[in-house]
């Protein structure tokens, strides 16, 4: 049987409830409308999709958990946007802001395939670089001559 994937936003969701459990052991509907900049309304509507796929418990006015499947699930995008990040970051050169901005856009859609070989190729860089400490200076200045 195929999983249905979720939508990007509920991606999001999952992973900011993930979030603010690891940071204060439990979570209210109002924190995510803050920490997502949405309105209380449209955290019902995804809380009440979340809970029909059964990745949150979910209940009017009690505390939201996620179910084990949507602990994987948000842990799975939490992976994603790391790995992105850290490869805009210190393999591009990019800015944290603008890195963790296209990290969110890009999780989203990016395959298991391309993220594998994205961790391979920081691992290769950590050890490549070991050797060689010019070797991401090099790219930088390569780069910019390019008029990039």
């Amino acid at each position: 049987m195929k999983k249905k994937k979720i939508s990007a936003s509920l991606e999001d969701y999952l992973e900011t409830i993930y979030e603010i459990i690891e940071e204060k052991q439990g979570v209210k509907a109002i924190e995510i409308s803050r920490r997502l900049g949405v309105s209380r309304s449209s955290v019902t509507e995804a809380l009440k999709n979340l809970a029909d796929k059964k990745l949150v418990n979910y209940g009017r006015y009690d505390v939201i958990s996620l179910t084990p499947a949507g602990e994987k699930v948000a842990q799975k995008v939490q992976q994603r946007h790391q790995v992105l990040y850290e490869f805009l970051v210190k393999i591009l050169g990019l800015n944290k802001e603008e890195a963790q901005e296209n990290a969110c856009r890009i999780e989203h859609v990016i395959s298991e395939d391309v993220l594998k070989r994205l961790v391979s190729f920081i691992e290769f860089n950590k050890q490549f670089q070991c050797q060689s400490n010019n070797y991401l200076e090099e790219f930088k200045k390569f780069y910019m001559q390019k008029g990039n």
